[in-house]
């Protein structure tokens, strides 16, 4: 598995109408409140449900968090199909702006192409992000296929991504076809955040599942990389899958995660380091 799956014969799917309502599970969350703030950005074709458990635990340790839903997400693929990258990174643009105003501090986490959109926003405003936590996060396929995406635009969609949790029973509210037109937009933003990598020197810390079916390692090699920080921490995950925050790793994701950005705090929440958890790369 990966953004695009394997070959099979695709039933046409036509484009649905220009909007659609919004699901209950996918609204934008906002909580907590102190000086430290925490902007959570999703993946795509998923939605804020994937990250609300990360919120409400940063909220609970003392952290301001905004969870904002991306443009054509928690509604229908179709919606999805008629945005672009761009769309996508004004919402967490303006999600960051708001936070900034209300914090003295800003951290920024991202799962999946959240993660792209949270190296821009570093790469963007400096240090005015205070650090990044990155869960599986997706700059990269090496997938060939994608170089051709623009050959398939007579196909709509593909089957989806979502639900590459290890856990059982549990959903994370994704779409169920994966949309050309906004996968081919997406690769834009990868090329975008690979060009400007160089100027990200804020403290890194990057969630790595082992055994990832949507996300390849180049990644992460090209993060490694490429980034100037100082600090850049890799912790391996053995237990789950793709979307990290809702599987076997998810407490030691926010309990890691929320200690990093004490540390790195300069107000507010404050703690003592945790243990190491997982591998370090």
């Amino acid at each position: 598995m990966s953004f695009l799956p394997g070959r099979r014969r695709v039933a046409t799917v036509h484009d649905g109408p220009t909007s659609a309502a919004v699901r209950a599970e996918a609204e934008p969350y906002v909580g907590g409140a102190g000086p430290v703030g925490v902007l959570l950005c999703h993946g795509f074709t998923g939605s804020p449900h994937s990250m609300r458990p990360w919120a409400q635990d940063l909220e609970a340790a003392g952290f301001r968090v905004h969870l904002p839903r991306l443009p054509g997400h928690g509604t229908s693929w179709q919606e999805l199909n008629r945005t672009r990258w761009t769309d996508w990174y004004a919402a967490v643009d303006r999600a960051f702006t708001a936070l900034a105003a209300e914090c003295e501090q800003v951290f920024v986490a991202g799962l999946s192409m959240g993660g792209a959109l949270a190296l821009r926003l570093a790469e963007q405003y400096g240090d005015q992000v205070a650090g990044l936590a990155l869960v599986n996060p997706c700059i990269n396929i090496v997938d060939p296929r994608i170089k051709v995406l623009r050959l398939l635009s007579a196909v709509p969609s593909l089957p989806g991504i979502a639900n590459d949790i290890a856990m059982p029973g549990v959903d994370e509210g994704g779409y169920d076809r994966n949309p050309l037109r906004a996968l081919a937009s997406q690769t834009h933003l990868w090329a975008d955040v690979r060009s400007n990598l160089g100027r990200v020197s804020q403290p890194v810390l990057v969630y790595w599942s082992r055994q990832d079916h949507v996300v390849d390692p180049s990644s992460l090699a090209l993060i490694k990389a490429g980034v100037r920080s100082a600090e850049l921490e890799v912790v391996v995950l053995e237990r789950s899958y793709h979307v990290a925050t809702l599987d076997y790793d998810a407490a030691d994701i926010f309990r890691g995660s929320g200690e990093f950005f004490r540390r790195h705090a300069t107000s507010g929440p404050q703690g003592g380091r945790t243990e190491d958890q997982g591998s370090r790369g």
